[in-house]
């Protein structure tokens, strides 16, 4: 069994109270040093904006800027009379009878800026949020695929997989909150702008057409609905997955039936993950930018999601056998293990460039707005996220040698880890907060805070079960697994 010891347990304690107070401070003081990441808060004050190009960047690009505009680097100018528009004229911005800023752009800038700085703690909560969300629900899915596949390698590895599930209930609790807080228009969150009031009301000046188009997907009532489906499916899953393997552990009589049983669920839960995990990402990430859209957003973020999932199982199991645990968990399981960490860090990369080329080669005003924000104010944390996701995942992980390796696949593990982090940034800030980002020590507190409580978490879970599912069909060809 294993020993949650008191050192580990005080580290993670120490590390959740560092969160705390990191999202705490954030909330208090309303978004942070707005100096950092190139922020200008006296121009903010005058209501003007601090670099060109915010308005496709912010509250879901539903200010996209004229081309006239953007020379001018602000939104200070007067709209022009004419029809004949040079800029996208699809855009609600473009539209001066659907845009309820037209009458005061320099009113429209001090609000909008206001709005990002107000969503700066809650764009670092979601952030963290989804990505430790991430972890748990990746390594949700792969332990389903291994017993709907009957994959007999990885049953060495199902306790960690089974612990890892277990930390899901935690960001459910906080996805509402922040859900909850954005529906009603609490603690000043703008996430998601599709929300604001009058958004789709003909009758309304803060009406916009496009965002009132997808009125019948993007609404509250709905929006909430569909999150509980999800968390009840995935964490239900995950109890019902555990509960299987602890009947398994206790009736070995049994165990053949119980296993097949647990094959079947799987098959089915991972019918609703093809699903829910694309509109989870639609609902909770690609609405942020309503105005935009991907058919293959659903495909990338799940690359993400579970290359992340494979990076920390695999961290986990290096720590827990340099503790002497699972001995069982050979040189062979450990190359497998760095496999799919390469093969996924591709896949992830294969998904990037093929939504980023097509979007570029077509040049089409209402998709490349997307990538105008990133390539502009966020282009060194852009290029620096894309480095660490390919590059050193080639780099380290190549060689058959350096999958054995803890050393390579540790530092290749934590590169991985940064470099999904500032993926999900990415994917987040830019149409919640604009030119008012900053990664600081409110974000890295805040990360800290969070891999505190999935430690205390996951370690947790690890105690409450032998490590080795003995009674598992398929132990003994995992125990004996060699390549």
């Amino acid at each position: 069994m294993f020993e949650f010891t008191g050192k580990l347990k005080t580290i993670s304690i120490i590390l959740m109270v560092i969160g705390v107070i990191s999202v705490g401070v954030s909330f208090f003081m309303g978004g942070g040093d707005h100096h950092e990441g190139g922020e200008h808060t006296e121009q903010a004050a005058h209501g003007e904006h601090a670099t060109e190009g915010h308005g496709e960047a912010a509250h879901g690009e539903h200010h996209e800027a004229p081309a006239h505009h953007a020379d001018a680097g602000h939104h200070g100018e007067a709209m022009p009379d004419t029809d004949d528009y040079t800029y996208h004229k699809t855009a609600s911005r473009a539209i001066p009878e659907n845009n309820h800023f037209h009458a005061s752009p320099t009113h429209h800038d001090a609000e909008h800026i206001h709005h990002q700085i107000e969503n700066k703690p809650w764009a670092n909560l979601l952030t963290n949020n989804f990505f430790f969300l991430s972890i748990a629900l990746g390594a949700l899915f792969f332990m389903a695929v291994q017993y709907a596949a009957q994959a007999g390698w990885t049953v060495v590895l199902l306790r960690v997989m089974e612990a890892m599930t277990s930390f899901l209930w935690i960001p459910m609790v906080i996805m509402l909150i922040i859900i909850g807080a954005g529906v009603m228009h609490m603690g000043g969150n703008h996430i998601w702008h599709w929300m604001a009031e009058g958004i789709m009301d003909p009758a309304s000046d803060n009406y916009d057409s496009i965002i009132a188009g997808k009125e019948g997907y993007l609404n509250g009532p709905f929006f909430i609905i569909r999150t509980l489906i999800y968390f009840i499916g995935w964490v239900g899953g995950a109890m019902l997955i555990r509960k299987m393997s602890m009947k398994m552990e206790n009736n070995p009589s049994e165990a053949g039936a119980i296993w097949k049983k647990t094959r079947n669920l799987s098959a089915g839960f991972l019918v609703f993950f093809a699903v829910t995990s694309s509109t989870s990402a639609w609902d909770w990430i690609m609405s942020i930018d309503t105005h935009w859209f991907s058919t293959l957003f659903g495909w990338y973020i799940f690359a993400g999601m579970f290359v992340t999932a494979l990076t920390v199982l695999t961290l986990i199991v290096i720590y827990l056998k340099s503790k002497g645990y699972l001995p069982e968990v050979n040189k062979s399981h450990i190359q497998d293990m760095g496999k799919f960490m390469f093969a996924f860090s591709i896949f992830w990369t294969y998904l990037w460039f093929s939504q980023y080329m097509l979007i570029w080669y077509s040049n089409i005003p209402e998709e490349v707005t997307y990538y105008m924000a990133r390539f502009g104010e966020y282009k060194g944390i852009f290029f620096t996220m894309v480095a660490f996701n390919l590059l050193f995942p080639i780099l380290i992980l190549m060689s058959r040698d350096s999958k054995r390796n803890f050393g390579f696949l540790l530092t290749a593990g934590i590169f991985m880890i940064i470099g999904h982090w500032l993926d999900v940034y990415i994917l987040i800030h830019p149409g919640s907060v604009g030119g008012q980002w900053s990664i600081g020590l409110v974000n890295f507190g805040t990360f800290l805070g969070f891999a505190g409580l999935f430690i205390y978490v996951v370690f947790s879970a690890l105690t409450k079960a032998p490590l080795m599912p003995k009674n598992h069909p398929m132990y003994v060809e995992s125990e004996h697994h060699h390549i």
